[in-house]
Parts: C-alpha cells; structure tokens; sequence
C-alpha cells in the first residue's frame, strides 16, 4: 500500500495533468524510454538503500548527542542499540544487493542497458525509499513463518473457494487456468500452482518483480535468508531489541513445486498485458482493486478475460493508491458503487462477506497496528453467455446441485 502527498500549483489547485492510460499515450520509443528511466530508477532506490537509513540512524544519535549529559547517563544501552541497528541496516543491504543482481537481464522482452559496477550511487526519493522499505516486509507477508498468520487471513480463504469451485477429485486442476493480478512477491499464486492448478502471476512494480524473482528462482533452501524488517521503525517500539529482531526466509522451498506444475510470473500492466477475450477460468485478485486509477477498467477487464461460467474471487480493502498523488487521475468508489458495476457487468455473485478483518505487512510487536475490514465475494461471469463467438469454460462441469451449494454461502 502506498502512501503519497497531495502536490498543488501556483494557484492552489490540484493539477489537472493525469497519467492515465486512456488519457496519455506515449510513442513506442518514448514509453521505451520511460521504462528504462523508471527501471534504473528503482535499481538506484534498492543501491541507495544503506546511506539512506544510516542517514536516518545518525539522526537519531545526534538528537541523542544534544540531550543532557545527566540525561544521557540514565540511557546506557541507547547507542549500543543504534549499533545493532547500523548492522542490521548494513545486513540489509547486502540481501539488497543481492536481489538486483543481474536484474537487467530478468527480461526476456526488454533490454535496459549493461549493469555498470562503477555506476554512481544516486540519492532516491523518499516515496521510492518507503517503497522498498514496504518490499523488505513483503517479505515477512509472503515468504517468512512470520506471515503465516496474516496469509492464513487473506490467502486461505481465496484458495478455499478455488478447490471448492474446481474441486481436485472432479475436474483435472492442471487444466484450471487461475491468474494473479497484483502477485506482488509471488506466495499466493505459488500456493495456487502447488496445489495443481495452471496459475499465473501478474505484476507490475520492479520493486515486486526483482524481489520475487530472487526468492523463486534464487533461494533453493528453506531459511537460508534472513532480514530485519523493523529496523526502520523509530517509533512504537515496546523493548529497544524489537526494532533489530531478524526475520528468516522463506519457509518453505520455492523450488519445490511439483515437476508438471504450470507456474509462472508475468511482467507489465495488468489491463494492457491481459487483453485476450475468454481466457482465464479463475481470476483471483488480493489487497489489488485500488490500486486501480478507475477500477471499472479492472472489472471490464476481468469481465472481458474471463470465460464465461469463469469466476473473480476478491479480498481486500479500498485504500485507493492515487488518491492524493498529483498529477494522477483517481476514482474513488465506495463497495455500494463498485458492486453495482459489477453486477450491471452482469456477474452474478455467488459469495460475499462485506466484513474480513485482516491485517498487511503487519509488525506483531508493535504498539501501533492497522486493521482492514476487508470485503470477499466470488463473482461468476454466466456461463450462458458466448461472447465474441467463444463457448462457455469447461475445465470442470457442474451439475444443479453445485450451483445450489454455492447459493447457500451467500450473505
């Protein structure tokens, strides 16, 4: 979840210059060439990473250095704790350095110039820091024993409806094609591939990408890495050890998916990427819709790649990404209003749970917590309906009386 402030022009008013894909559409070289900007922009963020926080923990100990001197006596462990967190820091870093390893040749369709050793460190934007700050606890969320709890929350009940709608003894889960908008570090839609299913994952942000393709490709040994998440954490500490507490990962082997399983991560836009009519069995989307700049762009693209008897299973919450960014257009629908689109879609719902308390990337130690109300509803696109000439999906065929079953779960 990102956080941005609201930028205003001379006069006081919010600019009116929106990236919005329906509104600006660069030439093929100049999208070509803001992508290439935006990929190194990321690279310098995760380079950056160490002078940026060491920057942040020297505050701290000069803010410390000002106090009192019978002040800073009742204080013994204080700078031995910034210590701590100066290795912590520098432990992250290496993992850091790690993950964007030979990034530049992540990309079968994409080239973005050769890694240069020498390349000078450049200094990042604080919106960029906070967002691989917010990577290093994805970790935590997708791949640690720590997350556990909170994918139990959010994943399990996505993957529960899955082998209720496409139960494994009556249908060939291999020929169940499920895809992942928004996969972030990939755990939700391997789970998915683990159970049998053809799952891919979608995602768009670098951060995300060069994260998840380190672990499922690079990492091979259950907890053999391991990093402090809460190290950025100043405040809303309850013991000082808390803030350097390490986090393994991940917990289970991402390379041991079964030899068949069909599983893969995609890069890029969800609605430019996803653009084939009648596609998807199964479209499975967590903690994504708002991140949306008109999520009615996200619903008739789910509507369109679906086949028809398909299903949209959803979980999360409505914090509207582009709300207070400037020169971003954004939409902000309550669920009333994105329920109507959805069924004057003419999605039936099947399911849905208008309260799932759930949490995200959440820091268990805490004393400053947040809680979504989450809503969860399956949504079918009517199997009766042909279009562009397609038939209905029929990876797994049902009778009445599964129909009526899935009636009866609904609130």
């Amino acid at each position: 979840m990102a956080e941005a402030t609201e930028e205003l022009n001379a006069d006081g008013e919010q600019e009116e210059t929106y990236f919005y894909r329906k509104r600006v559409k660069c030439a093929p070289e100049e999208e070509e060439r803001l992508e290439r900007q935006h990929f190194w922009k990321v690279i310098d963020a995760f380079r950056y990473y160490r002078v940026h926080i060491h920057e942040r923990v020297n505050r701290a100990e000069r803010h410390f250095q000002l106090l009192p001197e019978h002040h800073r006596m009742l204080l013994p462990h204080f700078l031995s704790n910034l210590a701590k967190v100066r290795v912590s820091v520098d432990h992250n870093h290496e993992v850091l350095q790690a993950i964007v390893l030979n990034c530049v040749h992540m990309f079968e369709n994409m080239e973005y110039g050769e890694e240069d050793d020498l390349r000078k460190v450049r200094p990042s934007s604080t919106f960029d820091m906070d967002k691989l700050k917010s990577t290093i606890k994805q970790f935590v969320r997708d791949w640690s024993e720590v997350g556990k709890p909170e994918r139990d929350t959010c994943y399990q009940p996505l993957i529960d409806q899955i082998l209720k709608i496409f139960p494994r003894d009556k249908c060939d889960p291999s020929k169940v094609n499920v895809l992942v908008p928004g996969a972030g570090l990939g755990r939700l839609a391997w789970e998915i591939a683990s159970l049998g299913y053809s799952c891919q994952g979608n995602e768009w942000s670098f951060f995300m990408l060069f994260s998840s393709n380190f672990v499922l490709n690079r990492c091979d040994e259950v907890n053999s890495m391991t990093l402090y998440p809460w190290v950025h954490q100043f405040s809303n500490n309850k013991r000082s050890a808390d803030q350097a507490r390490p986090v393994t990962f991940p917990d289970v082997n991402p390379q041991s998916l079964p030899p068949n399983s069909d599983f893969s991560m995609v890069a890029g836009d969800f609605q430019e990427v996803y653009t084939e009519p009648n596609s998807w069995d199964c479209v499975t989307t967590c903690f994504f819709i708002d991140t949306a700049h008109n999520v009615i762009d996200y619903i008739e693209t789910i509507w369109n790649i679906l086949k028809p008897g398909g299903v949209w299973i959803n979980l999360g919450p409505l914090l509207y990404h582009f709300e207070n960014m400037a020169n971003e257009l954004s939409v902000e629908l309550s669920y009333e209003d994105i329920k109507a689109v959805i069924l004057k879609y003419g999605f039936q719902m099947e399911v849905e749970r208008e309260s799932v308390p759930t949490t995200y990337t959440e820091n268990e130690r805490s004393m400053l917590k947040y809680l979504y109300d989450c809503v969860f509803f399956v949504a079918r696109k009517p199997a009766h309906l042909f279009s562009n000439g397609f038939p209905a999906a029929d990876a797994c065929q049902f009778g009445e009386s599964q129909q009526n079953e899935n009636d009866e779960d609904m609130t």
